[in-house]
């Protein structure tokens, strides 16, 4: 596929930033065309996408180190990665376009999994840059507390699979400095969730969104 691309922006933050629900607010308004890893109507293209994060999460996520690698967790994210990517070379509807975590959250994970500087990240870091990149901050306890106080949480959001607030929140800080590494060289938006509703958020995005589309 051709790498031209349409100006993007990415919406990027550690587990239970609250990406989802800003995503799911502003899709609904549809003044953005918004692109997560499923997104779209009920295809068999959606539902492929759909059972093959949630089995990254329930079997592979649970095994891994023992049946199976980091290697292979990300010959799997792969996947999931390039169809973001095509998703957003299709959005050509020309609203503006705003993608959930593009590749930078997938490179951070299968790093912390063990696959240290894959061969396949170099490939991904020469897909096309996003214009702008909001970073939804939240601290760890938060996040945790978000997340039903742990109930929600599985094992790809904690260290080496062992799933307590404690393992949680030093997993937490360790992707969201790999993510913010991985983002340095972008323009960066932080938006504080300590200090932000949905709304507030959706709309201190959307306001960037608007000045850098005029």
């Amino acid at each position: 596929m051709s790498k031209e691309v349409p100006p993007f922006f990415v919406v990027l933050g550690p587990d239970h930033a609250g990406k989802s629900t800003a995503l799911e607010y502003i899709s609904a308004d549809r003044a953005c065309n918004v692109i997560t890893p499923d997104c779209g109507r009920d295809t068999s293209e959606r539902a492929l996408i759909s059972r093959l994060r949630q089995d990254i999460i329930s079997e592979v996520g649970t095994a891994l180190g023992i049946s199976y690698s980091a290697d292979f967790l990300t010959a799997l994210s792969q996947a999931i990665v390039v169809h973001l990517r095509d998703q957003v070379a299709r959005a050509r509807d020309g609203r503006p376009v705003l993608v959930d975590s593009y590749y930078y959250k997938m490179l951070a994970k299968c790093r912390l999994a063990g696959a240290g500087d894959h061969p396949m990240f170099s490939w991904w870091r020469t897909f096309p840059r996003p214009r702008h990149v909001f970073y939804l901050d939240i601290e760890p306890g938060e996040a945790w507390n978000r997340a039903g106080g742990g109930a929600e949480i599985h094992s790809l959001e904690c260290h080496d699979g062992q799933v307590d607030e404690a393992s949680f929140e030093r997993y937490q800080r360790d992707l969201a400095k790999l993510m913010r590494d991985e983002i340095s060289h972008l323009p960066v938006t932080v938006i504080d969730q300590r200090e932000s509703s949905v709304t507030r958020t959706a709309q201190a995005i959307m306001e960037v969104i608007a000045d850098e589309c005029r």
